[in-house]
């Protein structure tokens, strides 16, 4: 079957075909290490985690590329704030956010690249981009002066930005070229880290990491870029700008992919408005971080995903609802001999499963599909043998079940179990965190799709 994905460059619906035949190169753009990740970050990842898992699971040999900015004007103000070291601050949370990944099950990345272990490359290509006369010197760095790049704005369709756009990555200078003109590199300020050049100590600009980062293990050109939509400009624009005036080589990539907005209670998530969440922050507060996939795998990642506690709490109850449906077929190990229609209905839902990936990864549809198989005649063991090569893909973790521990807990803990349900249910989160903190105290643990002896 021909895969098929929506390819913002062209604006239209692709057969996939990478460059080299299975071999297939991916890069995403990674977070910025000063704070916690937030959910749109959890949105994001986790879709193109989904995307990974399914292109290896037809056979393809992906080499998942993911950078980490660890250092940029955000960082160093935080370290100021905070008065800590730079360093310490981008390892403390790049930590956090492998940990944040780890927990939601995205597991895929091939290889995280720090944009200052790349400073050497990053040199090379802005001397390159300055030999060719794309780069010009003022003040505080070197620009790339796009008037030089006639191509700009072919991958968003515009020059100029709208609300939306990362705005806050605009390079403000009044002696800059052109307005949209951004800094490759930024000369050295007094009390902020360096790096020695041959043009002037500095360190390098946002856009200048990924493009390094890429030729340094991909080459000019590759299949596959992917990030949130409000990275197409001036983000990825400025990608393409330098990368394909340093090499000469057109496209820089043959699939551009875009994750949606995440909104938060029908707004864009913001702390001014107190509707910002950070990854740890839902986890702490109870909800399975499975969860949080489950509810990412109900919408298209092409698709706005407006989040409410309501939203997740159904998408918990959903999955701790699948997950006990797979651990009961589990235990029911019998082997039966399948008729031909029995035979025929289990190869027709793993087409159809296909087919809904196959079609511009649509995970709810592929998910529908799952829960139908669920619902349908066919044998136990077979239905489990499906849900596992599914969750190959969707990342669930069905094989871990239900813990039949919970049927034996003590009267005491079950009643403080209750409680806590009702809590949660009332979004009385920090008293329902209290409960259970009691819950540990009295040796169990809990993690919202089983209450297990902490001793076993």
């Amino acid at each position: 079957m021909d895969i098929y994905i929506t390819n913002t460059l062209t604006r239209k619906k692709e057969k996939f075909e990478p460059i080299n035949d299975k071999k297939v190169n991916l890069f995403v753009c990674g977070p910025t290490v000063y704070d916690h990740s937030h959910l749109g970050h959890a949105k994001t990842y986790t879709q193109f985690d989904i995307l990974v898992r399914f292109l290896r699971s037809l056979g393809f040999d992906v080499f998942y590329l993911q950078n980490i900015t660890d250092i940029d004007d955000k960082i160093i103000n935080r370290a100021r704030e905070t008065n800590v070291a730079w360093k310490t601050l981008t390892e403390k949370y790049e930590k956090f956010y492998v940990e944040d990944m780890h927990r939601l099950n995205n597991t895929s990345v091939s290889k995280y690249a720090r944009a200052t272990d790349y400073i050497e490359q990053i040199v090379k290509q802005v001397k390159t981009l300055m030999e060719k006369g794309f780069a010009y010197t003022i003040d505080d760095g070197i620009y790339f002066e796009i008037s030089k790049f006639s191509d700009y704005g072919k991958l968003s369709g515009r020059t100029e930005l709208k609300q939306g756009d990362s705005e806050s990555r605009i390079d403000e200078n009044k002696q800059k070229r052109g307005w949209n003109d951004f800094c490759l590199w930024k000369f050295s300020k007094p009390d902020e880290p360096c790096w020695k050049a041959e043009f002037g100590d500095g360190r390098p600009g946002w856009h200048i990491e990924d493009t390094a980062i890429t030729e340094t293990f991909f080459g000019p050109q590759y299949d596959i870029h992917g990030g949130a939509v409000d990275l197409i400009i001036p983000h990825h624009e400025a990608e393409i700008a330098q990368m394909e005036s340093a090499s000469g080589k057109k496209p820089l990539v043959r699939y551009w992919l875009h994750t949606a907005f995440l909104m938060v209670d029908g707004r864009k998530m913001s702390k001014s408005l107190g509707n910002f969440y950070t990854i740890s922050e839902v986890i702490e507060k109870g909800f399975d971080p499975l969860a949080l996939r489950y509810l990412f795998l109900g919408a298209h990642y092409r698709d706005t995903l407006n989040f409410t506690w309501d939203s997740l709490e159904a998408a918990q109850n959903g999955f701790k609802n699948l997950k006990s449906q797979i651990a009961n077929l589990k235990s029911q190990t019998d082997r039966t001999t399948l008729s031909p229609e029995k035979e025929k209905k289990i190869d027709e839902y793993r087409v159809r499963f296909m087919e809904a990936l196959n079609d511009d990864l649509n995970t709810p549809k592929a998910l529908a599909v799952m829960w139908e198989m669920l619902k349908s005649n066919i044998p136990s063991a077979d239905k489990y043998d499906l849900a596992m090569s599914f969750d190959e893909v969707l990342g669930l973790k069905l094989e871990s079940g239900i813990s039949n521990l919970e049927s034996n807990l003590p009267d005491d803990v079950k009643i403080l179990m209750e409680k806590r349900e009702g809590l949660r249910k009332q979004k009385k989160f920090e008293e329902a965190d209290t409960i259970r903190k009691q819950i540990e105290e009295l040796g169990y643990k809990v993690n919202d799709s089983s209450v297990i002896d902490a001793s076993r």
